[in-house]
């Protein structure tokens, strides 16, 4: 299989695109709320579990060469260093 380059940029827009025109709607609310999400950018498919760990080896098992994009669920950013995360979803 080879590879195709993406930049960083083009990995996290269409992996927010899926984010967004779907997978939000699934995952957004109860006990997923504050989990980190892995989401593939080339083909859609993600996992949740707490660090991302887990789901990014599950992914990179089916191919190790995908192109991966962590998100905290109901938030607008993973981590903060000296801050407080702000939540989005209610």
């Amino acid at each position: 299989m080879q590879a195709i380059f993406w930049t960083m940029e083009e990995v996290a827009g269409r992996a927010k695109q899926f984010y967004e025109n779907g997978i939000r709607q699934e995952v957004e609310h109860g006990a997923n709320i504050g989990q980190m999400i892995v989401i593939d950018a080339e083909t859609g498919e993600y996992g949740i579990d707490p660090s991302g760990v887990e789901t990014a080896m599950k992914l990179k098992g089916k191919n190790p060469v995908a192109r991966l994009f962590t998100i905290r669920i109901g938030y607008d950013v993973a981590v903060v260093f000296g801050g407080e995360m702000e939540r989005v979803a209610k």
